[in-house]
């Protein structure tokens, strides 16, 4: 009688269960799935956003590796990637720090919080005034004024130090969360053992933080990956292509050259960058926990 009850009763809560999810479904395939589909159609294509589509098929692709703006954007966005994998670090040490029960940490936490809620193009801005070498504040700590945005060599390591003033402050705040999440229990075991300092972090604090480390990193990544509003606020891409990476590219050959077949063929590249990462990521992730 009660198997006989249950059944219809488990039968309602998973149509109920489906009928919840259904919204956020239909959302995520219009608004995640479906551009995916159609960049990847369109990268086939070429068009002007105007006039009618014509099938090239992999023309846009041959072209995009025969392009040497391509291969420096690349690059870039490797150098982007290696470089802001240390805001991960850097935001665990200012949490472990900021982690205290100390008069005016409050107030410490703020200031080291601020940059993460300054926009992008605001922040963009403040740091080209820095770099400037006629009147920037760089020029007055160093004496003389360095070309920091019109040097090839510079540009981008001058918007990649940018680009970790709030992205820091970001990691800083996931880890704050994680600390306030840890099990007391398990760090006074660890102290009774004779853990302390390094070992301490290492073999109990840094274990229980492993999903908190796993999106930093990977929010980190993501967003080196698609970085494009300092690059678009600083240099432009320049000086003389030095500075641009996929997804200014990408921008550059749509917007300004009318080229959105080509530009898809580049969304589509960025794209499999991130899936890549994103997969071995969340199979490290995986096998840890198992």
């Amino acid at each position: 009688m009660s198997a006989t009850f249950n059944a219809p009763l488990a039968r309602r809560r998973r149509r109920a269960a489906l009928w919840f999810l259904l919204p956020a479904c239909t959302m995520f395939a219009v608004y995640v799935i479906y551009p995916i589909l159609s960049s990847i159609v369109l990268s086939f294509y070429d068009w002007d956003g105007v006039g009618a589509r014509t099938f090239v098929g992999l023309a846009n692709y041959r072209e995009l590796a025969a392009s040497e703006t391509f291969y420096t954007a690349l690059k870039n966005n490797v150098l982007w990637l290696m470089l802001f994998l240390l805001a991960p670090p850097i935001g665990l040490l200012f949490a472990l720090y900021l982690n205290q029960a100390v008069r005016g940490i409050r107030l410490v936490k703020s200031l080291f919080f601020a940059p993460f809620v300054v926009s992008g193009v605001v922040i963009g801005l403040v740091f080209s005034w820095f770099y400037d070498p006629a009147f920037g504040l760089l020029k007055v700590i160093m004496g003389h004024g360095i070309p920091v945005l019109g040097e090839e060599s510079m540009a981008t390591f001058g918007i990649i130090a940018a680009a970790l003033w709030p992205q820091v402050p970001f990691c800083m705040i996931l880890f704050l969360t994680g600390l306030t999440s840890l099990n007391p229990e398990i760090i006074e075991a660890g102290r009774l053992e004779g853990a302390k300092g390094w070992q301490l972090l290492r073999h109990v604090v840094l274990p229980q933080l492993h999903s908190v480390s796993f999106m930093a990193v990977t929010l980190t990544v993501v967003g080196a990956l698609r970085s494009f509003d300092l690059i678009a606020v600083m240099t432009g891409g320049g000086p003389y292509d030095s500075s641009t990476v996929l997804a200014y590219f990408m921008y550059d050959q749509a917007i300004k050259y009318f080229r959105f077949g080509y530009s898809a063929a580049i969304a589509v590249v960025l794209f499999l960058c991130m899936l890549v990462f994103i997969v071995y990521q969340l199979r490290r992730l995986l096998r840890s926990e198992n």
